[in-house]
């Protein structure tokens, strides 16, 4: 009895023993695993969502509408998200994700070891897609460690590890596909991005793509679905950048180059002799501008910032918000019909600058007024001129204006349209009006 005991006891005990350091088993991927996975969390999501209760497969195929087939309105609900991050700095409880995976007002971080917490966001920018959350825990947690994305090569070995469809802490290896790639996205265009073939799929997003060092060189960020094994992630020192802001300050600044551009039309294109719509074409470069610094010209045309393509003025403008502050961008422009490359850093686009920019070029000035803006001068001649002072504006292209930060960063966002749609309350009825500029 007593050796039928022992065999039994030897058959179902677990394995107490794993390889050695020297084993061949322990693979560069699985030592950088092993050295990172400690700090890589997952991440739920929640928001209060009134007259609406979303099932699970709206959480990855979108909100049904408001009404059923059958008439029944919806009942109040949650929307839950999932995606992973990355502590970064185990010391204070800073975990680097994705601005899409914290898009809610209750956000919960599982650690590896069935440790969780709550968290708040500490910056968000949905322009580059990152987000820094501050655990509401202990200090002293694991976190990874920041490589450098500079010297990325491709055809490298990266490790990419999240959540996939909530399955936590998955490994997925492969190669650098390519580097310097450009995706659009709602938010505009995300450039200089890490293409990759390790397997990316929803959840994924937020998490650590690391090199066979265990160095953290990428945040997960999106996948193509037209096809497997064409992943995205940030490179690190973009998002180092990016992290510092939004810790500093909460929010990334805006960036110019000191040039105002338009769209090329069809004539526009016959004009130049040009064989394509493609690109802005320059008509103001600033004085005291990196524009000006670089020798940029009134009639070039700009067809590239670093590898992103640029069809128009939204282009431009969507790149330029994608871009981090200190970093040296490359342009592709033609000037009299022969390629040229320009290196230029490009500016903070202060308030200062923005608010003399909208007086000259919109034609109104403006203060801050309860939930709104309110008109305090407007030019007789300018494009709104149909303005009147004590006007208020609550929106711009469609987004809220609640005060001059809003106003401003609309300016920015829309200063080379040829129009944009102002929403006014005059005596408390609400109008919508063309500026034409």
């Amino acid at each position: 009895m007593p050796i039928i005991c022992l065999v039994l006891c030897l058959l179902f005990a677990a394995p107490t023993f794993a390889a050695s350091e020297n084993s061949p088993r322990m693979t560069p991927v699985v030592r950088a695993v092993k050295s990172v996975a400690p700090s890589v969390v997952n991440i739920t999501s929640s928001l209060n969502v009134p007259g609406k209760n979303f099932s699970p497969l709206e959480r990855f195929f979108g909100p049904w509408p408001d009404f059923d087939p059958f008439g029944r309105k919806r009942q109040s609900g949650k929307r839950s998200s999932l995606g992973s991050g990355v502590i970064v700095d185990g010391k204070n409880g800073l975990v680097l994700t994705n601005a899409h995976v914290v898009a809610g007002d209750q956000i919960m971080v599982h650690l590896q070891d069935g440790r969780e917490f709550s968290a708040r966001v500490k910056g968000s920018d949905p322009s580059f897609d990152l987000a820094v959350l501050e655990i509401d825990g202990p200090a002293n947690l694991p976190s990874a460690r920041l490589g450098d994305s500079s010297d990325i090569m491709p055809g490298e070995s990266v490790i990419a590890i999240g959540n996939p469809f909530g399955f936590n802490h998955t490994v997925t290896t492969g190669v650098v596909s390519a580097t310097g790639r450009s995706i659009r996205n709602e938010n505009g265009m995300l450039t200089d991005l890490i293409q990759t073939d390790a397997a990316i799929n929803p959840g994924n997003s937020g998490g650590p793509l690391l090199n066979l060092e265990g160095s953290l060189i990428g945040i997960n960020t999106a996948l193509d679905a037209r096809g497997e094994g064409i992943g995205f992630a940030i490179p690190i020192n973009k998002a180092r950048k990016v992290m510092e802001g939004l810790i500093s300050k909460g929010h990334l600044a805006w960036l110019w180059l000191g040039l105002m551009a338009q769209d090329i039309d069809a004539n526009t294109a016959r004009a130049m002799n040009l064989a394509d719509t493609n690109g802005i074409l320059v008509n103001t470069v600033y004085d005291d501008s990196p524009a000006k610094k670089a020798g940029l010209l009134p009639g070039d045309i700009i067809r590239t910032i670093n590898s992103a393509k640029i069809s128009d003025a939204r282009d431009y403008v969507n790149a330029m918000r994608n871009q981090a502050p200190g970093e040296a961008l490359q342009l592709s422009i033609l000037r009299d019909g022969k390629a040229r490359k320009m290196k230029l850093v490009p500016q903070a686009f202060t308030d200062a600058r923005a608010a003399s920019m909208l007086e000259r070029r919109w034609g109104f000035t403006a203060h801050k007024a309860k939930n709104a803006v309110s008109v305090a001068s407007v030019s007789k001649n300018g494009p709104a001129a149909f303005l009147r002072k004590g006007d208020l504006i609550t929106a711009v292209g469609g987004e809220p204006v609640r005060g001059m930060e809003d106003l401003l960063n609309a300016f920015r966002r829309e200063r080379m349209a040829g129009q944009v749609v102002l929403q006014i309350r005059r005596n408390g009825n609400d109008y919508l009006a063309r500026l034409i500029i």
